[in-house]
């Protein structure tokens, strides 16, 4: 999700009370008023705006249509989910204040930085101005791409920080062991494979050409000595933020534990040895091609303390994020607009959870049982409150 911020002065607060919820006009021409925006919600001194979530629903709708979904069906889709989206931006408006509160502006921008060399490099792209220009082309406006990146990469790395390492570094010895002890079966080595995949997409095709080509796929991969990362990087369709996977990972997916696995994806893998490649396997969203780049064997159980912070980490990290959105909600003023709090409020007592923000990740994701998850959290009513009282930013 993209937020925008919008730093107030002291005397701008005071205009700005005034014009709290409802639309800010301005006259182009006698007597014609023109709406510029309208505020949805304030999150201390920053604001959801309308614009905002026009932005973010066109972008979810097209997120839909990329996986398969029928225009008319994606656009009730996200309209249905509306409040839910609404309360999710507030949440983010939380999570970047408290990222600048922690100081991490300049590691945030450094990363973003980082992801878009990286970008222009798997593109095959010479500087950023020159991926700039690539996807201006391509109707992805840079300026969006990058703060994007920025708020994804804030609100993980405050919910990283706050929660998740607080979980990990602060288990004694005494807890690992007894985790350890009842749970000995969890830390058995399972068996697992390495997979990479070519995705062949559905959408906007007649499914015979999908089938047909997923099949000339599967025989070239099959070829003695086939370059499957190369026929990835060229035929694999899967996209995150409108942009190929494949031209960053080469289709590979990782190694995945063979019990993580989708009944269906285990299916089709459990007796390829390294180096095959599956028939296309069905999905709604297209066909997926797997070849298995390596396989581990099961073994013993054994005490790793790493694995077992993580396991307990991962374990009670939902419930502990949760949490720490409520206490952020608490200590916050949120107050969210008449004509949206009926539909927005019941969003703001539940948790839900994030997608996958990595290429790899979010590809990787299609092939499990579930995901980690990442609470939006439970978010504020109407009128938000510190200790039953009104709280002024």
């Amino acid at each position: 999700m993209k937020s925008k911020k919008i730093v107030f002065t002291c005397s701008a607060l005071v205009a700005f009370a005034l014009l709290m919820f409802t639309s800010t006009n301005v006259f182009a021409q006698e007597g014609e008023p023109v709406v510029v925006d309208e505020v949805v919600a304030q999150v201390n001194n920053d604001v959801v705006t309308l614009s905002m979530i026009k932005r973010e629903t066109r972008e979810a709708v097209e997120g839909l249509k990329q996986k398969g979904t029928v225009g008319a069906q994606a656009d009730a889709e996200i309209t249905r989910r509306q409040p839910e989206l609404i309360a999710s931006l507030v949440d983010e408006q939380l999570l970047v204040q408290k990222a600048k509160e922690l100081n991490l502006t300049e590691e945030i921008e450094a990363e973003v930085n980082k992801r878009m060399l990286d970008l222009a490099k798997a593109q095959g792209f010479k500087t950023l101005e020159t991926l700039d220009e690539a996807m201006r082309a391509s109707n992805v406006d840079p300026a969006g791409f990058r703060q994007s990146a920025r708020t994804g990469i804030a609100t993980g790395l405050v919910l990283s920080r706050e929660v998740d390492a607080k979980i990990f570094y602060g288990l004694s010895s005494d807890e690992l062991k007894r985790y350890y002890e009842a749970h000995k079966d969890q830390f058995r080595k399972s068996e697992a494979v390495t997979l990479s995949e070519i995705f062949v997409s559905f959408a906007g095709k007649p499914e015979a050409d999908v089938i047909a080509k997923a099949s000339a796929l599967v025989a070239e991969a099959r070829k003695p000595g086939a370059d499957f990362a190369a026929l990835a990087t060229v035929n694999s369709e899967r996209q995150q933020d409108g942009v190929r996977v494949a031209t960053q990972t080469k289709g590979k997916l990782g190694t995945v534990q063979v019990s993580d696995l989708n009944a269906q994806i285990s299916a089709a893998v459990k007796t390829l040895t390294a180096g095959s490649v599956s028939d296309p396997i069905r999905t709604d969203e297209g066909l997926i091609i797997l070849r298995v780049d390596g396989r581990t064997a099961a073994g013993n159980s054994t005490f790793n303390e790493n694995q077992v912070r993580e396991a307990i980490t991962a374990e009670r990290s939902a419930k502990e994020r949760v949490a720490y959105m409520q206490k952020l909600r608490s200590d916050a003023y949120i107050k969210v607009a008449e004509n949206y709090s009926v539909a927005v409020l019941p969003f703001l007592s539940t948790g839900s959870p994030a997608a996958p923000t990595t290429a790899a990740g979010a590809a990787a994701a299609s092939l499990k049982n579930g995901s980690p998850s990442t609470p939006a959290g439970n978010k504020s009513s109407g009128k938000k409150t510190k200790a039953g009282g009104n709280k002024r930013p």
